[in-house]
């Protein structure tokens, strides 16, 4: 039985600056953008990786919640304490000065970790983390 990366979740505050970075400063396609009660998803991916995609989603994307509960996730999602995700890069520093220049809050400049991996990491416009890494030669 094999396994496979098919989507991941982001959630987003304004649908519109998400997309604006994450396809035109990321590069990644737009795949598709659907409305459904009053929320929008937009998934989004890397030309690359065809089968795996990433869901813009609204805070909390349930419309039964309650507006207490959609307040407290917008409050967590503003000051960036949701998940976010790592993406691979083969070039850390160039990926680094491309983000960068788009005015991306930066959150950490490109370093070599102990784990093996040279890495930087940047806020996206909702507050979420983003982390770009690549693999140090052994």
């Amino acid at each position: 039985m094999g396994i496979a990366l098919s989507q991941c979740f982001i959630a987003v505050g304004d649908h519109d600056k998400a997309l604006a970075f994450y396809r035109d400063v990321l590069g990644l396609e737009v795949r598709a953008d659907v409305s459904f009660e009053g929320m929008r998803w937009v998934t989004v991916g890397s030309p690359a990786q065809p089968d795996v995609n990433i869901v813009l989603e609204p805070p909390l994307a349930d419309p039964n919640a309650a507006p207490a509960d959609r307040e407290a996730m917008a409050q967590l999602l503003a000051k960036g304490l949701l998940p976010g995700i790592i993406f691979a890069t083969d070039d850390c520093d160039a990926t680094f000065a491309r983000i960068a220049a788009s005015g991306a809050e930066v959150v950490q400049e490109p370093i070599d970790q102990p784990y093996g991996v040279r890495d930087c990491a940047f806020r996206d416009p909702s507050g979420n983390l983003l982390r770009f890494n690549q693999p140090r030669p052994a």
